[in-house]
């Protein structure tokens, strides 16, 4: 396992925003602490009660008044028409406000698991494809052994909008592919889309990818917090509206800002990188390396305070 902390030269603690759900809520969220009294309406549209009242590894419903930490399952989905799609992006966070600590897991979305509820092993993205934000949510807790408390869904055209109406973001490109130059470069939408999907180009392929998946993470957060975000407000919150679910409440998130924001503090980033290859019945699955999978998911528990 591979753990690397974001005050590092390259990738630095995110800090100064000062909102604890910014993460949590993935991308474009972070921009609804700004507006409570218009976000209140843009949150009950896009809240999604999962049908599930409390996650298969946990005894009891976590209040969040009591600041105990949480999980949280982050999903890109590639939307297609007639399709549900799938999860491109895959990203598990956990958040203990005590330790003012946060632990970011990306899991390949490639990984060979067992797909909970659909009776198969394969792909762990297609965990979503099969049975949505339920079924991605209870896969991803069998494999990691934690529970996984909300879940956030965004599609690629909502992160496209998102970009594109804090009026373009700026990125320090660590190779140069395509139309984008190597160095810092300031980008729009839709070349912040490929910028985060392109992987058959870079020589750490998906995790090359992760790398610069957090990296345009930080900078939209960055851009929304500034004052000048604010004038394009209704813009980005109808961005919001059409292309994010999540299975947290108004009311919750509340809680969460209110009681979780020091979480910010310290940001571990954690990758999975060594697994290997296997092809089966002719497709390429990433296959987790035990160990270090279970290391992992010690590191998650401890975090979670699980015994």
């Amino acid at each position: 396992m591979k753990r690397k902390n974001l005050r590092q030269p390259k990738r630095k603690l995110i800090h100064g925003i000062g909102w604890a759900t910014a993460l949590i809520l993935l991308v474009a969220t972070t921009y609804l602490f700004f507006l409570v009294p218009d976000a209140a309406s843009t949150l009950d549209e896009i809240h999604e009660p999962v049908a599930r009242d409390l996650s298969i590894k946990r005894t009891e419903k976590v209040i969040l008044e009591e600041k105990k930490p949480i999980s949280v399952l982050l999903l890109g989905v590639d939307e297609r028409e007639d399709d549900r799609g799938r999860s491109d992006t895959i990203i598990v966070l956990t958040i203990n406000p005590a330790k003012e600590s946060i632990k970011m897991v990306s899991i390949p979305r490639d990984t060979y698991t067992e797909i909970v509820g659909y009776g198969i092993s394969d792909k762990i993205n297609h965990a979503y494809a099969f049975g949505g934000m339920v079924m991605s949510m209870e896969s991803v807790e069998n494999l990691l052994d934690i529970p996984i408390d909300y879940a956030v869904q965004v599609n690629m055209e909502g992160f496209q909008a998102m970009v594109d109406a804090v009026g373009g973001i700026t990125v320090d490109n660590p190779i140069a592919f395509e139309e984008f130059k190597l160095g810092e470069q300031t980008i729009n939408g839709e070349q912040a889309l490929y910028y985060v999907q392109m992987r058959k180009q870079d020589p750490n392929g998906d995790f090359g990818r992760q790398d610069r998946q957090k990296q345009v993470i930080k900078s939209i957060l960055d851009k929304t917090a500034s004052a000048n975000s604010l004038f394009n407000y209704k813009e980005i919150l109808n961005a919001l509206g059409d292309n994010i679910k999540t299975s947290i409440s108004f009311g919750e998130l509340l809680e969460v800002q209110k009681n979780y924001r020091n979480a910010v503090k310290t940001i571990d980033q954690i990758y999975f990188e060594n697994g290997t290859g296997e092809i089966r019945n002719k497709i390429w699955y990433y296959q987790m390396d035990p160990e270090e999978l279970e290391e992992v998911q010690l590191t998650l528990k401890n975090h979670l305070e699980i015994k």
